[in-house]
């Protein structure tokens, strides 16, 4: 029997991140999921829920290929319906190494070859996902989503290379929005704020040639600051919204509480405000100073409001 459901490809779904949480929550709302990441055996507690995976290393051309040949064969002649790049945590399960998370360091003491992986895998391999899987995209008029960050958007301090990282992804991809719109792609950009996830567990440290030793308290206190203050856990994650909704609009930018509550709600959201949704911890209060039109909205925490 054919399978009418809606698909969805999202990268990055190693457990501890906010694609495995997507995972979920799209197959939740009734979407057929296709999840992947580097080691497809780290996805076994997707497959014992009924979610396919995959294996993809979005920065392997090679990789990428056999994935989308698999896609096309598991999707049977049907177009993809949504493609989710969420680039920051294949970071997290690729390319750096548990010190290394999120690579938050003074744009001085820059290790040059570190900067280029970090770009290699949240902007130009998000450029190569996007070719790769545009054809079946614009065969279904699907959605691209962009998992962005605030720190694409405020001067986030220590975070240089990968504030800029994300920079040019949101710029690249209102660009893509505006050149995909004549073949009724959409491309909706996720800007989180802070997310309960791994990408703050680092023991780094300032080099001691660093101009900031004098102060490497405050440094180690701006490492966790992403996992400060009110966050939501990713496990705890539920939504209430029509699955038909989900990732249907254009430009909306995801700053709430937690990006898999905008995986359902920003669409609704989007249609209220007009332009940007803001999710994760802080990311109003940097969407309302940046004048962005801004709708706050209630996900859902272990059955209570928050």
């Amino acid at each position: 029997m054919a399978d009418n459901r809606k698909s969805v490809l999202i990268t990055g779904c190693s457990p501890g991140g906010i694609g495995h949480s997507l995972a979920r929550e799209f197959h939740r709302n009734g979407l057929r999921v296709l999840a992947t990441a580097r080691d497809k055996s780290s996805l076994i507690s997707l497959e014992e829920q009924g979610i396919e995976t995959l294996s993809l290393v979005v920065d392997k051309e090679e990789s990428r290929r056999a994935c989308r040949d698999e896609v096309e064969l598991l999707l049977k002649g049907k177009g993809l319906d949504y493609l989710v790049n969420n680039a920051w945590a294949c970071i997290v399960e690729h390319i750096f190494t548990l010190d290394e998370l999120g690579y938050t360091v003074p744009v001085l003491d820059v290790n040059l070859q570190k900067a280029r992986e970090v770009f290699e895998t949240n902007f130009i391999s998000v450029i190569a996902m996007c070719q790769e899987f545009a054809p079946l995209i614009i065969k279904a008029k699907g959605t691209i989503v962009q998992i962005g960050s605030v720190a694409g958007i405020i001067p986030y301090v220590f975070g240089g290379v990968y504030n800029a990282s994300k920079a040019a992804l949101h710029s690249l991809s209102d660009s893509l929005r505006v050149e995909l719109a004549p073949f009724g792609v959409q491309v909706t950009t996720i800007i989180t704020g802070g997310v309960k996830s791994n990408i703050a567990r680092t023991a780094h440290t300032l080099p001691e040639t660093s101009l900031y030793q004098p102060v490497k308290a405050e440094y180690a206190r701006r490492i966790g600051h992403s996992q400060g203050g009110r966050l939501v856990k990713r496990s705890l994650c539920t939504t209430r919204s029509d699955p038909d909704l989900v990732m249907v609009s254009a430009p909306v930018c995801v700053g709430s509480r937690w990006a898999a509550s905008v995986a359902v709600w920003g669409p609704w959201i989007y249609r209220r405000s007009g332009k940007y949704v803001w999710a994760g911890n802080r990311s109003t209060l940097y969407g309302f100073e940046l004048r962005v039109d801004v709708v706050w909205f209630d996900p859902v925490v272990d059955g209570q409001d928050i």
